[in-house]
């Protein structure tokens, strides 16, 4: 199963190098950059938001987008000029344990954790016949267009849990979910963090269909277990179980004059954590920096630096109460 996977792996990573890389105000002087997703998305998003915090504290950095964490894994690893980048953890956790690969091998042991991010749930809208993830068994079932992070997570989760549905359709969001409600199709993936707006607004209680709950004891083992909160849609009653992937700022394990740059990096995004929350994308309310993300250590780099980092201001103590004195107090009120 590994050798398989490992090889569609590879071939997308191949397939991607050749991409030419995009950025947003690209300067030349510059030979930081980090590498997210696309224009409309939270990665490329957040890319901006550390851009922003690194030019206030001099530094500059190239903002790439991408067409996802496969890309963007293999850039980290190859690209010159891309010493950051934003990727799914359960592409990376995969390539970790892919150990009959050369390549894949070589990507694990040199790209390293710099924080972990938010969590991207895993949605899996379909029939209500369909009661949970093993009942996609034999049936058709929408996994996103090649390549996106969607279509990633689908074939990682049907490959740990060694379900095999009948048919897979690469597909876009807007045809799955018109092939769900009108029945062709019985059920389709999106990764994405709740709500999302493509079930908050093209969904009804009419249209019969529901969140089918992700429990398979092989996939939770390997994912995070997560609720989606019962009235996150209109037509949802019920929270429901499902696993999440989390999203994850990555580096190369340099050994050079980067090392202390990417340490760096990681210190101010640490120290100005407080500032990317109020004044950067909302998501970085879901962020915990401190977050112990299963089978991942934090690049010695980056942690390195944070033992340097200003520790937060603690809070100031409040006046200890004395219950005598609240008593002669209240004894004594006219």
């Amino acid at each position: 199963m590994q050798k398989r996977f490992a090889g569609l792996i590879c071939f997308l990573m191949l397939s991607f190098c050749w991409i030419p890389i995009l950025a947003a105000d690209q300067d030349k002087g510059a030979d930081l950059g980090i590498i997210t997703g696309g224009e409309k998305g939270t990665y490329y998003q957040f890319g901006l938001n550390i851009a922003a915090l690194l030019e206030a504290h001099g530094m500059k950095i190239n903002v790439y987008n991408s067409n996802g964490s496969v890309e963007n894994i293999y850039a980290v690893f190859k690209r010159p000029r891309t010493q950051l980048g934003i990727v799914q953890s359960d592409v990376l956790a995969f390539v970790s344990k892919v150990q009959s690969d050369a390549t894949l091998k070589r990507i694990a042991k040199k790209i390293k954790m710099v924080f972990p991010l938010y969590n991207e749930e895993i949605h899996l809208l379909g029939q209500k016949t369909l009661a949970d993830f093993e009942a996609l068994d034999g049936k058709r079932v929408a996994i996103g267009t090649e390549g996106s992070g969607t279509y990633l997570t689908a074939r990682l989760l049907f490959q740990v849990s060694d379900i095999h549905p009948g048919q897979m359709l690469t597909i876009g969001l807007d045809e799955a979910l018109e092939g769900v409600k009108s029945g062709s199709i019985d059920a389709m993936f999106y990764v994405a963090g709740y709500p999302v707006k493509l079930f908050a607004e093209g969904v009804t209680a009419a249209d019969g269909l529901h969140l089918i709950p992700i429990t398979n004891k092989s996939i939770v083992e390997f994912y995070p277990q997560v609720q989606i909160p019962a009235g996150t849609y209109s037509w949802q009653n019920d929270a429901v179980n499902t696993a999440a992937v989390k999203a994850v700022l990555v580096s190369y394990d340099f050994r050079n004059y980067h090392c202390g740059v990417v340490g760096r990096i990681g210190r101010l995004i640490y120290e100005n954590f407080d500032g990317l929350k109020n004044s950067g994308h909302p998501k970085w309310q879901a962020v915990d920096l401190d977050y112990r993300l299963k089978g991942w250590e934090q690049y010695d780099c980056v942690r390195q630096q944070l033992a340097k980092a200003s520790p937060p201001t603690p809070p100031k103590p409040k006046p200890s109460l004395n219950p005598v004195l609240n008593a002669i107090k209240e004894a004594l009120q006219p």
